[in-house]
């Protein structure tokens, strides 16, 4: 683009927002099957995509943007940002279910990498837990503790890298700090 016969650079403005995703909405640009999306809960204004995927069944941080090549680092196992999940699992897993986890384990021929859990709180019937994840593979919280005989009744993100949900209202977005996308930028490699 020229102005007066000298280049100019557009000036790019890039969104960044979070949600708390709630259960029952699927974290996706758009459904086929008429379910609402994330982006269906957004106000009107730029076009943005989910980075990264929450199931159905799970709730929590999403982040959204515009920003094509912050997602795909994101996203990518090679950064290895950490996401941090509050899990209730069914029943009171033992140590070696919790060693299992934390020197990463094979569930039907699938490598998973270790993850750091820490036990939150034990009732009789379940178990509440923190546990930290590098890679983020497709339902990867579930699988492992299903493969393990504890499944999971309630699943959500807290955290990625240094991006706390913290009190966002579920259900509720909001518009990324500069210095949030900044140390979010600086997770995946990229200056700010």
């Amino acid at each position: 683009m020229t102005v007066s016969g000298s280049p100019v650079e557009p000036v790019l403005t890039l969104t960044y927002l979070m949600m708390n995703k709630p259960v029952g909405v699927l974290t996706s640009v758009g459904d086929d099957r008429g379910r609402q999306t994330v982006v269906d809960r957004l106000p009107p204004g730029r076009r943005v995509f989910p980075v990264g995927r929450l199931d159905l069944d799970s709730r929590g941080l999403v982040l959204l943007t515009d920003d094509g090549e912050l997602a795909g680092r994101l996203m990518h196992p090679r950064y290895h940002v950490e996401k941090e999940y509050r899990v209730v699992v069914k029943g009171r897993p033992g140590d070696e279910a919790l060693r299992r986890l934390s020197e990463g384990m094979v569930v039907r021929g699938e490598r998973f990498e270790p993850a750091d859990v820490q036990v939150l709180d034990r009732t009789e019937p379940d178990t509440r837990l923190s546990m930290v994840l590098r890679e983020g593979r497709k339902r990867e919280v579930r699988r492992l503790w299903n493969a393990l005989g504890h499944p999971v009744l309630d699943l959500q993100r807290v955290r990625i890298d240094g991006l706390k949900l913290g009190d966002l209202a579920e259900g509720d977005v909001r518009p990324l700090r500069s210095d949030e996308v900044a140390r979010l930028k600086s997770a995946a490699g990229l200056q700010a």
